[in-house]
Order: structure tokens, then C-alpha cells, then sequence
């Protein structure tokens, strides 16, 4: 998804599944806590329903709604965490499971020789 689009822009936009179906409005936007970049989306999937948490990328906001490259069925079926709270890793963790999504490993720090130092004799 556009990583420069503000998240709270995104509250109140209806969001369809890959199918065109209507999943629901967006209820509230969580973001990376290591980049602060967009990364879920909590969809109220009705009137008496819940929240649905999906997957901003790889998501596209289409002529003003969420356009989720998923089928409804596997949307209103991720794991309920409630909304207005932090995401723990592991609760992240689930959702990329459900999703099928892979996590993209942090950069690796980098390399640095704690060896001799150059120009030091034996």
C-alpha cells in the first residue's frame, strides 16, 4: 500500500474483499512500532460484528476504499484481539500466520570485525 497516505485518513473508508465484496468500514489504523508506517487495519465487519484486523500490505486504497486481496471468509475468521489496544508481537505474529503472509526479518546489524585491529602486529 502507499506508505506515504496519512492512517487517519483511512478511518471511515469501506473495504472489499478480492472478490469486490463489502467487508465492512475501517474502524481504526495500527502502525509498525519500529518504522511507524501503517501496517493493520481493524474492519468493523457490521452492525453487531466485530473487528476484523487485515493486512495493509499488500492492501490498495482504490477510489477511496481498502481493496484487501483476500476472500471475506478468511477475513471475518482472523483472530479476534479486541480494538483500541496494542498488537503484541505474538497477537502480529498470528495474524501473518492466518494471512499467509511472511514477515520480513529485520535488518541484520551491521558487520563488524572485533578482531585485530588493522596495522597491529602479532
Amino acid at each position: 500500500m502507499q506508505t506515504d497516505i496519512d492512517p487517519r485518513s483511512l478511518i471511515g473508508r469501506k473495504a472489499f474483499d478480492r472478490n469486490g465484496t463489502k467487508i465492512g468500514t475501517v474502524d481504526e489504523v495500527y502502525l509498525d512500532d519500529a518504522t511507524g508506517v501503517p501496517e493493520w487495519a481493524a474492519v468493523r465487519t457490521g452492525l453487531f460484528s466485530r473487528d476484523a484486523f487485515v493486512p495493509l500490505e499488500p492492501s490498495e486504497l482504490v477510489d477511496d476504499t481498502l481493496r484487501v486481496p483476500f476472500e471475506r471468509s478468511l477475513i471475518k475468521d482472523a483472530p479476534d484481539f479486541g480494538v483500541g489496544r496494542h498488537l503484541s508481537p505474538e497477537q502480529e505474529l498470528q495474524l501473518y500466520h492466518h494471512y499467509g503472509l511472511e514477515i520480513s526479518a529485520p535488518a541484520p546489524a551491521p558487520d563488524r570485525d572485533f578482531g585485530r585491529l588493522a596495522g597491529e602486529d602479532d
